[in-house]
């Protein structure tokens, strides 16, 4: 399915009452609606159908001028017939929510020059003006289909006098476009995971159920926990699992061939090299081949049915630049270096390749300092090329992809060890960080992942 042909495919669905296949194509077109208005097709949708998917929660837009041109290239197909329904059509659209620059290109428009169409445009122009919005004007609503879920970590007391670890899992209804590029995240939460509290910890989903392995209870030395659980969102329940070989923080977990791999790690005071793999059919753990060097504060990815892993510490003062490909029955090969050192950052799949941002590096005087500088790794070619850098530091920051964009949530900086209570989102499309507002409660050694939550989360 693609943006030319997705309207074909509703229409034939609803001609032979294909229920699911109707879904599926709706979907695709509201997800990609600004494509998919640039098509021929769009512009013989019946009124009621484009009314419908303006309407609707999972429209999907940078911005209501997007909206604006869509309607307008959809009216001047057929201007005799479709001009009488503008007024409804306009209705949709949240005027206030544009910038002046964008509202202009509204007031450039030849179409307000129709006489019929004077009192509408003056209509538009006060909702513009207008200070005294209504709250569902204040923002369009888009719900994805999948939800961003964070995870357990800690943070710093309001005072500043002390650090409090979270048992604490919140996932994100709702994104929020405000005025302009001003975008937020509507953040509820989802429910404790079984005690104790933990940070430094690590997450995977397998299945549509979500697994938290390890992290530390709290700050001392002997406070790193090997203890495993599995959340289903549909029963809303917690299960114990058979616990790792090895206690482990500061580690990385993935999802390969229906096994889960847990890689790496720290247990005060040693760094650990091994690896062990989880077999969900028979609640079981079993050691793979170890990693070259012991590590911590890496980042292991899937891509292409191969793990990588970037990055890290194998001693507490040593960050390293290094990826490389790890094969549970071979071990390791190296790939090419990335630019700059780093540990305790964010790694995560987009497309065909392997996107690196924020964490920590070592300058040329071999102090510890934030990085935010950002690459992207080429697995086709073996090279690292620089996008952009991060507007503020996210070391220890929780991560994940969704809907093609990769978010980066929380952690802290290295500076003054202030808590980073932001979440950035990068799009590749546009090539450029987005601020999506701040986090629901802890920020620092935070976990995040995406699961399809049941409807009633949501409602």
């Amino acid at each position: 399915m693609n943006p030319n042909s997705c309207l074909d495919v509703v229409s034939f669905a609803e001609a032979y009452e294909m229920v699911q296949l109707l879904e599926v194509a709706e979907d695709f077109v509201l997800r990609q609606f600004q494509k998919v208005a640039c098509t021929l097709k769009f512009k013989d949708l019946p009124a009621k159908q484009l009314l419908k998917y303006l309407n609707s929660h999972s429209l999907c837009v940078p911005s209501e001028l997007i909206v604006f041109k869509a309607v307008v290239a959809w009216i001047q197909a057929k201007p005799k017939i479709r001009l009488k329904l503008a007024k409804e059509l306009m209705k949709t659209i949240h005027f206030p929510l544009m910038t002046f620059k964008e509202f202009k290109e509204v007031q450039s428009l030849n179409m307000w020059s129709d006489h019929s169409l004077v009192e509408l445009y003056e209509t538009i122009f006060e909702d513009f003006c207008s200070s005294e919005t209504t709250s569902q004007s204040q923002c369009r609503i888009y719900l994805p289909k999948e939800s961003l879920v964070l995870i357990g970590g800690d943070q710093i007391s309001e005072d500043l006098g002390s650090r409090s670890i979270s048992r604490e899992l919140w996932f994100g209804n709702s994104l929020r476009n405000h005025t302009g590029i001003k975008k937020a995240m509507e953040w509820r939460r989802l429910g404790e995971m079984p005690e104790p509290e933990r940070f430094k910890h690590e997450v995977a989903v397998l299945k549509g159920q979500l697994y938290v392995f390890g992290g530390k209870k709290y700050y001392g030395t002997r406070d790193t926990l090997s203890s495993v659980y599995r959340y289903d969102p549909c029963q809303n329940s917690w299960e114990s699992l058979a616990e790792m070989q090895e206690k482990r923080c500061s580690f990385s977990v993935v999802v390969l061939d229906g096994k889960i791999y847990a890689i790496g790690g720290h247990c005060d005071p040693e760094y650990i090299d091994s690896v062990e793999q989880y077999c969900p059919t028979t609640n079981s753990w079993s050691f793979t081949w170890p990693l070259d060097l012991p590590l911590s504060g890496h980042v292991a990815k899937v891509l292409q049915g191969q793990i990588f892993i970037s990055g890290g510490l194998y001693s507490d003062y040593r960050c390293l630049a290094s990826m490389f490909l790890y094969h549970p029955e071979t071990g390791s090969t190296y790939l090419a270096n990335m630019t700059r050192p780093r540990c305790h950052h964010c790694m995560e799949t987009l497309g065909d390749r392997l996107y690196v941002a924020g964490g920590i590096t070592t300058d040329e005087n071999m102090a510890v300092v934030d990085q935010l500088a950002c690459e992207v790794y080429n697995p086709a070619d073996d090279s690292w090329t620089a996008f952009t850098s991060l507007p503020v530091p996210h070391a220890g920051a929780g991560s994940a992809v969704l809907e093609g964009k990769f978010y980066v949530l929380g952690g802290y900086s290295r500076e003054d060890y202030s808590d980073t209570k932001m979440v950035h989102r990068y799009d590749p499309t546009i090539q450029r960080w987005e601020n999506m507002g701040k986090m629901p409660g802890p920020n620092n050694d935070i976990r995040a992942s995406v699961l399809c939550l049941p409807s009633h989360f949501r409602l």
